[in-house]
């Protein structure tokens, strides 16, 4: 287990890794017939989780703030993950 003060990083490998997973297997699926999927993917996934996930750690907090300014509570109010 890791300290929560880690939770941002360890939020950001789990959801990089994850969705790009899916994307890369989605876009690896015509080599299924051909029987070259996993190499395909394996590959793919791996380039594509490198280089989401510093993107993911970094422009997390700021999605996550834009989410906030675009939403607001059942009261009506904007309010932020701090308040």
């Amino acid at each position: 287990m890791f300290p929560r003060r880690y939770v941002h990083l360890v939020y950001g490998v789990l959801q990089s890794g994850l969705t790009s997973g899916v994307a890369s297997g989605i876009a690896s699926l015509p080599f299924w017939a051909t029987g070259g999927f996993w190499p395909a993917w394996l590959t793919a996934w791996g380039i594509a989780w490198l280089t989401m996930l510093p993107l993911v750690v970094f422009a997390a907090p700021l999605i996550q703030k834009l989410a906030y300014a675009l939403t607001r509570d059942t009261h009506g109010q904007a309010r932020g993950p701090q308040q």
